[in-house]
């Protein structure tokens, strides 16, 4: 006689929510604090953790804001709230080591990078993830806007329901091992409202709390202050110069630039309209040209982390969308291996203001599911 399946709960644990423990990361913004709050509702053991990462008030070299504390407050209070434990672990060292000096050594090497992926990859998912495993908790869940599914060969990663929410271009370096311990409970949800609604029924007070827009250490979006602040001198005076060799201008320091900038060159007066199509560290110069100079059809990617069910290096090429920026929609691409990390990716039409230091995240064309991505360099 075959035996029935055993039941799983909705974390996919053979066992009753209570003697499924279950860390929470929470940020003390609404999203977390809707997902700690229904897994305690369901019955769940569960156990809150807030990383501070940061001191705004070093950060900024300003009295007073402290606004990472603020954050550990609300969730805090959440926790007491719904009657389960909270702790906060100071990983600012870590934070600085693997993601803030980083962040200010690419900038400053012109590139374009992506903070919030180094924290998932190098301090959520990495640190925090061994020390709920320490706690013994059976899962890791967290409030991003991302699907967990099961696939023939295991869990899969897929895009959020809701296409204007997808974090899924955050969370491309997840490994296979990651995923298997992480848990996504907004990923079905339909739009932000939502989880609001969620936040309202629990009576949560950060029900209302606007969603942070910045970078959590570069919180007024002013990247340039706050690198001066990391690495004094960094900006340097140099050249504006044009792609076909004319110095057009000075500039107060390449890391005031972006690739693919038009506004605020300070070089007005000209007939054609330019923009920031390269910058060059080594020699302080911003160089600049027509935005037909911006598009790319090939783009070198390193650092791949690759989610598939196949072998990367199995194909010669394989067929995917891909996205070069997050606000951007996933467009057609033929993604070349070199080696088990590295690849070349063709795009079938051009993209402007491809910049190194972005991710290049893989999607199956016909479907929801991330294949991985990397990083994109200058080759």
């Amino acid at each position: 006689m075959a035996l029935d399946a055993p039941t799983l709960n909705s974390l996919g644990f053979a066992k009753t929510p209570a003697e499924t423990r279950v860390v929470v990361a929470m940020s003390g913004g609404v999203d977390s604090s809707v997902v700690a709050a229904q897994l305690a509702e369901e019955g769940y053991d569960v156990v809150g953790v807030t990383l501070q990462l940061y001191d705004h008030g070093a950060a900024l070299a300003k009295k007073g804001a402290c606004c990472a504390g603020l954050d550990i407050h609300d969730a805090r209070r959440v926790a007491e709230d719904m009657g389960f434990p909270h702790y906060v672990l100071d990983y600012e060292n870590i934070f600085k080591d693997a993601v803030i000096d980083e962040f200010a050594d690419s900038y400053l090497a012109g590139a374009t990078p992506v903070p919030c992926i180094r924290c998932n990859e190098r301090v959520k998912f990495k640190d925090l993830l061994e020390t709920a495993k320490d706690l013994e908790a059976d899962c890791m869940a967290t409030g991003h806007y991302i699907q967990r599914k099961m696939g023939e060969h295991g869990p899969e990663l897929h895009s959020a329901e809701d296409a204007n929410r997808d974090q899924s271009y955050f969370l491309f370096s997840t490994t296979p091992e990651q995923l298997d311990y992480l848990r996504f409970p907004l990923g079905h949800l339909p739009s932000k409202d939502a989880t609001r609604e969620l936040a309202a029924r629990y009576g949560l007070q950060v029900a209302d709390k606007p969603d942070s827009q910045d970078i959590c250490f570069v919180p007024n979006g002013n990247y340039a202050q706050v690198i001066e602040k990391l690495r004094p001198g960094a900006a340097e005076s140099g050249e504006i110069v044009h792609a076909d060799g004319r110095v057009l201008g000075t500039h107060n320091g390449v890391i005031h630039y972006t690739i693919g900038q038009r506004r605020g060159l300070g070089i007005g007066g000209l007939e054609e309209p330019l923009y920031v199509v390269k910058l060059d560290v080594d020699t302080k110069q911003v160089i600049v040209g027509p935005k037909e100079l911006l598009s790319t059809r090939t783009i070198p990617v390193r650092e791949i982390n690759w989610l598939g069910g196949a072998p990367f290096t199995s194909q010669s090429e394989w067929h995917v969308s891909v996205k070069v920026r997050s606000t951007r929609p996933p467009r057609a691409a033929i993604l070349r291996p070199l080696s088990d990390t590295s690849a070349e990716v063709e795009l079938l039409t051009p993209e402007e203001g491809v910049s190194p230091g972005q991710a290049c995240v893989f999607y199956e064309t016909a479907g929801s599911r991330i294949l991985g991505g990397g990083w994109i360099w200058r080759g």
